[in-house]
């Protein structure tokens, strides 16, 4: 059984960063889906899949996986490195390119 340890990041309906703090452990895929022939509907017997398991730290969701047994790797989260622009940089003096409407 092997798990990934990783932070959620927001969604693009999301202007704020809810629910991005905390830490999740996902069991990996173990058996292939099947298709149903009749309906079209993926299905699979792993159960494992349907476990999603939230951890306040990076720490402690290792600490249960080693517990487990489970092997696990760990996703890094990327950081964003956020811009701010000031409307009023619009209109001034030494801006490099003229204004234009």
């Amino acid at each position: 059984m092997t798990a990934k340890i990783y932070r959620p990041t927001k969604t693009a309906m999301q202007s704020g960063k809810a629910k991005t703090h905390l830490w999740v452990l996902e069991f990996d895929q173990e058996t292939p889906r099947r298709i149903d022939p009749i309906l079209g509907y993926t299905s699979s017997s792993d159960m494992n899949q349907q476990v999603r398991l939230n951890f306040e730290s990076q720490e402690l969701a290792e600490a249960y996986a080693k517990r487990e047994g489970i092997e696990y790797r760990v996703i890094q989260p990327k950081e964003v490195a956020r811009q701010t622009v000031s409307y009023t940089d619009n209109f001034r003096f030494t801006r490099t390119q003229p204004w234009t409407h």
